[in-house]
């Protein structure tokens, strides 16, 4: 049984001690709260995780939790290596801003300078690869790639070949996209520039000189050697990883360490001992479209408790990771899981988040679900204006209040007071706002549950609400469409439709909004078919601000 009041009791005893100043805790005290968190999160069979919480040179926790190996019941210890996905972007942009300090490349660069046949390269610079503002497709949003491509073992020329001729999502500059293309042509210009394979640059000037004598490729058969397990429990159960080819993450994503590496690097990184200061300041200050969400180069900025803090996270099949660093008080977190989905009380951001807020001396309450009515709960659900482009829409399903952002998948909201609801990564809340008379007039959003909070003003639009079409209506909308070598299929599902791409585990359930747009929360995405009358000829699935054009199969004769 997990030891729930343990926690909150050592929680509340932190806070107590830290209420009129943030007093850090002595490492004895910090330790038995981070062991008593894992303990609570994790079974000690299943899937988990390596923490390493530092504090300057001090070290106040580290620890492992679970299994490294589920069929040779071998468990988890601090030093393991794990794959660390996207965590990868941060050492692929260090490793290209010590070319920027060796006069080899410079940010304004276009990226035809390195790759003069790449299609629109003279107008793509460096600075936008490396905070995802170059508009290029990125490969893992092209549907298909995981489902047997991804298992290929290609060179950095064949990478490119995945996504150079797919259109742009956005001219360079306009919009930011997380963007995993972006970061295997940092990769790219990595090797145009020093002639060597990116990792092996990466070895030769960051990994050996610092030490890391546990990080490297994770396609090199030395580093799957040593490598724990990875397994996915989308279903329940632990089964392992889907097989994946680490030569594809490239250097978005292919590097493995442990947390004893990352914390030198963290040190090495944030203390001046790899880039030139002025380099150093632009890799941790966000410009242009990447501003509006505080993503560097390979860095995301954010807080922890007001503190200023910078990090990634990391997700690939069978892992999951976070890297943190608190400024001022010199705090590192690095968080390993071999668990590609983990629950909401193990994700890697938010465990960091937490263990990093307690080694402030000021660690987040516990929120308290309380039940609410589906009657009171009615009263906020509404359309909520956060920009020119995008909406929140509070809906009541099944007695529970939930937030569809646009584009975005539909989430379950937990109350923790009447009028303000948590998100399932335990920080971020909407608190509703009210007029003088009481009416419910906006939100505020509280992202991670910091700062002072986002305003969305309430609209006065309707609630958008599913038709039921006849049948003959649906009819007209089924078939198989395709897009390159993607192919979806369109069929009934009860009073709406199915799309499912073929290669991929199940169908996706539509609703109808209208006779040719249909809605999936459940992925926060539509179909746009078109025309609107006469023949079907193709089918749009927008998701994430960018839309695919898939044209209907001509139906055999």
């Amino acid at each position: 049984m997990r030891n729930i009041s343990l926690t909150l009791a050592l929680a509340a005893a932190l806070a107590s001690q830290t209420a009129s100043a943030a007093t850090p805790p002595e490492p004895a005290e910090f330790a038995r709260y981070a062991e008593t968190l894992l303990t609570d999160a994790y079974r000690p069979d299943a899937p988990g995780v390596a923490v390493l919480v530092m504090r300057g040179d001090e070290v106040l926790y580290r620890g492992a939790r679970g299994e490294a190996d589920l069929a040779a019941d071998v468990p988890l210890k601090p030093g393991d290596v794990f794959r660390i996905g996207s965590v990868t972007k941060q050492f692929a942009a260090v490793g290209l801003l010590t070319l920027v300090d060796a006069g080899k490349v410079a940010l304004d660069d276009p990226l035809s300078n390195y790759l003069p046949d790449y299609p629109g390269g003279e107008k793509i610079t460096i600075e936008q690869l490396l905070n995802h503002t170059s508009g290029i497709k990125s490969y893992t949003d092209i549907p298909g790639v995981f489902d047997g491509p991804i298992r290929r073992d290609l060179t950095t020329t064949q990478m490119l070949d995945y996504f150079r001729d797919v259109p742009p999502d956005f001219a360079p500059g306009a919009a930011w996209h997380y963007n995993n293309s972006g970061y295997v042509l940092v990769g790219a210009v990595i090797e145009a520039a020093s002639g060597q394979p990116w990792h092996q640059y990466l070895d030769k000037t960051l990994f050996e000189p610092l030490g890391m004598k546990h990080t490297g490729y994770g396609a090199d058969p030395a580093a799957i050697a040593h490598q724990v397990k990875g397994y996915i429990t989308a279903g329940g159960t632990p089964e392992p990883a889907q097989p994946i080819s680490m030569t594809q993450p490239h250097a978005a994503g292919a590097l493995v360490s442990t947390v004893d590496d990352l914390a030198i690097w963290n040190s090495a990184l944030h203390e001046g001992k790899v880039l030139k200061p002025e380099t150093y300041a632009r890799m941790i200050t966000p410009v242009g479209k990447a501003m509006d969400v505080g993503y560097g180069f390979g860095i995301e900025t954010g807080a922890v408790r007001g503190t200023p803090a910078l990090g990634h996270s990391g997700g690939i099949p069978g892992f999951n990771s976070q890297l943190t660093y608190v400024q001022g008080p010199d705090i590192t977190v690095a968080v390993l899981q071999n668990n590609e989905t983990p629950g909401p009380t193990q994700e890697s951001r938010g465990l960091a988040r937490r263990l990093a807020a307690a080694a402030l001396g000021d660690p987040y309450p516990a929120m308290t679900p309380v039940a609410v009515d589906a009657a009171v709960l009615k009263q906020y659900e509404g359309i909520y204006r956060v920009d020119e482009t995008a909406t929140r829409t509070l809906r009541v399903v099944d007695g529970k209040m939930t937030v569809h952002r646009t584009d975005r998948a539909r989430e379950d909201l937990v109350a923790i007071a009447d009028g303000t609801f948590l998100y399932s990564d335990g920080f971020s809340r909407i608190e509703m706002e009210r007029d003088a008379a009481g009416k419910v007039t906006g939100m505020r959003l509280f992202s991670e549950g910091e700062g002072e909070g986002d305003v969305a003003p309430r609209t006065n639009d309707p609630l958008p609400m599913p038709i039921t079409l006849p049948r003959e209506t649906l009819e007209r909308l089924v078939g198989v469409y395709r897009m390159k070598d993607e192919e979806m299929t369109i069929s009934i599902e009860g009073d709406g439709l199915s799309g499912h791409i073929k290669g991929q585990p199940q169908a996706v359930p539509f609703v109808a909004m209208s006779p040719t747009r249909f809605t999936g929360d459940i992925v926060g995405a539509e179909l746009l078919f078109a025309p609107e009358t006469g023949p079907v000829r193709s089918v749009g699935l927008r998701q994430w601000g960018s839309t695919m054009t898939f044209e209907r199969v001509p139906a055999p004769e």
